[in-house]
């Protein structure tokens, strides 16, 4: 009897099902805070960083600098409204929208619910910024992982804004903008049922439940309490993105890329790496595709479908939200399948 009962206390209790992260099973577990106080560490390292800016480049003489600062600031500037936009959108979806509600829009079954999910990505104006803190509150309200990866990917690249933005850009060949939609739709799709059939559950690091942690708390309250942890977080991470995207401008001369456009293979694939490298807003990166006269209209396309899903911001927001695992694996597969599927879709274009 005695034996029993110290084998049951030495057992480690069940894991709670509300507490999807295990946070409350185990008091003497840490919690993860580094995550959460590296966003402002790193936004407070680039503002004195931009500030000290004039002083270090008359110091050192290097124009470079200069160049850095303003396109880091143009990047964090163009990124942060859609950001806000996304976390806003997050602690609603947290604090007032109760999950038996995504029970009764969604299929039941992932593999109905995946293209459900990347047709829902056409309602919310936004780019990649606002895409990721939102499917991380689909995933804490038990909308399935695939679902809320689809439409990650979709919502930034087949809304209105980014289809209007897209016609303006190319004036007078709607080809592209069907060419765009059909194949961003296509790749989240795609994406989405791969991570069915071969995706890992210990390879996405859910989101916590932080507007749970105050018990008793109203719905403003933890609508606040979400909002201000998701967009702390998000914010650090789309600095270290900027950050390198501003770098990667800096160095490279536009001299190197030159080299490849005349090649139709490299072409896409150096397209593709560009929007990864750039990190352009998705409302904006029509017009930065239509200036590359010397590319073709395929590599054009790459870089349009491509950037809205796999650049350096959400690389570094993914992998703050959903953990450095999931973000390799999810990215560089989403960049071989949009590849593809541009090179498939623009072989129809004229």
């Amino acid at each position: 009897m005695a034996e029993g009962v110290a084998r049951a206390a030495m057992t480690p209790p069940p894991p709670d099902p509300s507490d999807p992260d295990g946070e409350g099973a185990d008091p003497r577990r840490p919690r993860r805070a580094g995550t959460f106080a590296a966003g402002p560490l790193v936004v407070g390292a680039v503002v004195v960083a931009v500030l000290a800016e004039p002083w270090a480049e008359r110091l050192s003489g290097l124009a470079a600098l200069g160049a850095w600062r303003t396109l880091l600031v143009s990047i964090v500037v163009q990124g942060v409204p859609f950001l806000i936009l996304g976390t806003v959108v997050s602690a609603g979806i947290g604090a007032f929208i109760p999950p038996r509600v995504f029970a009764r829009i969604l299929p039941r079954s992932p593999v109905l619910a995946v293209p459900v999910a990347g047709a829902a990505g056409m309602v919310l104006p936004g780019c990649e910024c606002a895409s990721v803190p939102v499917a991380g509150s689909l995933m804490r309200r038990g909308v399935a992982p695939a679902a809320a990866l689809t439409f990650l990917l979709a919502a930034p690249a087949v809304n209105p804004v980014v289809l209007v933005s897209t016609a303006i850009a190319f004036p007078g060949k709607p080809e592209m903008v069907a060419a765009r939609f059909g194949a961003s739709l296509v790749t989240s799709v795609v994406m989405g049922w791969l991570w069915i059939r071969w995706g890992r559950a210990e390879w996405l690091r859910l989101p916590a439940r932080h507007a749970q942690h105050a018990p008793g708390a109203g719905r403003l309250e933890a609508f606040r309490r979400g909002l201000q942890h998701d967009f702390l977080q998000a914010g650090g991470f789309l600095v270290i993105g900027a950050m390198a995207a501003a770098t990667f401008n800096v160095l490279v001369p536009p001299s190197v890329l030159e080299t490849f456009s005349g090649s139709p293979w490299l072409g896409v694939l150096v397209a593709a790496a560009l929007a990864v490298l750039l990190s352009v807003c998705s409302e904006a990166d029509a017009f930065v595709a239509a200036s590359f006269t010397g590319f073709s209209p395929t590599a054009r396309l790459a870089f349009m479908v491509v950037g809205p899903m796999v650049d350096m911001k959400l690389i570094a927001l993914q992998s703050g939200a959903f953990g450095r695992a999931f973000a390799v694996r999810f990215c560089a597969a989403t960049f071989v399948v949009a590849v593809l599927c541009c090179v498939l879709v623009g072989g129809v274009l004229p």
